[in-house]
């Protein structure tokens, strides 16, 4: 499994590109169905902590 990157305190485009890379090698495997569930329990959750 690929480690979680280490961002900047400054955030830089350089540290966008490693979250990007992250994520790309963490879902390349997935099937699309199987990463539509998922993000809609992300933003499920999102939407629940908000309120």
């Amino acid at each position: 499994m690929i480690a979680k990157p280490v961002i900047s305190p400054d955030f830089t485009i350089e540290d966008i590109h490693k979250i990007r890379e992250y994520h790309y090698e963490l879902t390349k495997d997935r099937i699309a169905a199987k990463k539509v569930i998922e993000w809609r329990r992300v933003l499920k959750r999102k939407v629940l902590a908000s309120m």
